[in-house]
């Protein structure tokens, strides 16, 4: 289930494959072709960059392409002649330019739209300061969190909301709480300013960490998961048995360790079943 850090390592591996050649050829496949998507052929890419969960390609006649993978896409990059590791039913788009030959995967949102218009439009527009973003700005974060609507959310889903920040998935949800030593139900209200700031400091860090980037930890490479895919087991700092449960409309599952997050008085119970297996979630919190 790509997240921010995810992407941000795919348009790594797509800029060169893709910036500065004129594209050849393209084609679409479903869920629903991309519709007028055969006006970036002759045109040449001049950009690809990742926005939270988004990705953006940019082409010289003023269109862009956005992508978002949600549970399953990938991005892949073949050399011309090059067997896929997938078939081609699962093919969303393919783009082919001189020497590379990048393809999509799976991913169910796949649009051209023009690159003016991204400052207007809300699956872009509306996301919060991306956690990548060398100019990333908590304050600015922290504002969104403390916004009224998610006074009553709690942590756990506030945090992946990506009106507030972008980048946070389920696996960076479960591993920024931990390391904050937050308790995923409490409510955002019910948490400090320098609670929240906390929180937000541990997530930049840790998705910085996951790409590489210089980070408040001091992480020199992707970080090991204290909770995530860990329900059952003990935890690794005070050997506790971690507990997993529900959390949010779309039932993505939590892990948390009862005595580094505990429960807090007059905080929301959490689930009181355990789990022995960390279950797929899904990226959420999208703009719509």
């Amino acid at each position: 289930m790509p997240e921010g850090d995810s992407l941000y390592r795919f348009a790594a591996r797509l800029r060169p494959a893709l910036v500065g050649k004129p594209i050849l050829a393209v084609r679409s496949h479903g869920p629903g072709p991309v519709p007028q998507v055969h006006r970036i052929v002759g045109a040449t890419c001049t950009g690809v960059r990742s926005q939270g969960k988004n990705m953006l390609i940019s082409f010289d006649n003023g269109l862009a392409l956005r992508g978002h993978l949600r549970m399953h896409g990938t991005w892949h990059v073949y050399q011309p002649g090059e067997p896929w590791s997938r078939p081609e039913r699962e093919a969303r788009l393919v783009l082919e330019v001189e020497d590379a030959v990048v393809v999509n995967f799976s991913a169910p949102v796949i649009e051209l739209i023009e690159e003016r218009a991204l400052e207007h439009y809300g699956p872009v527009s509306n996301l919060g300061p991306d956690l990548l973003d060398d100019d990333f700005d908590p304050g600015e974060a922290l504002r969104r969190l403390r916004d009224s609507s998610r006074a009553d959310l709690t942590i756990g889903d506030a945090i992946m909301d990506q009106r507030a920040l972008a980048g946070v998935g389920n696996i960076w949800k479960n591993e920024s709480l931990f390391h904050a030593g937050i308790n995923p139900w409490r409510r955002v209200r019910e948490l400090s300013d320098e609670a929240l700031l906390g929180l937000i400091g541990k997530a930049q860090a840790l998705l910085r960490a996951s790409v590489g980037k210089p980070n408040a930890l001091d992480l020199k490479r992707r970080p090991s998961m204290y909770v995530y895919g860990r329900a059952g087991q003990p935890c690794r700092r005070c050997f506790a048995r971690l507990r997993s449960g529900p959390q949010g409309v779309d039932i993505r599952h939590t892990t948390w360790c009862p005595k580094c997050q505990p429960v807090v008085e007059g905080q929301m119970e959490p689930p009181v079943r355990t789990r022995s297996v960390q279950p797929r979630g899904v990226n959420a919190g999208e703009p719509s």
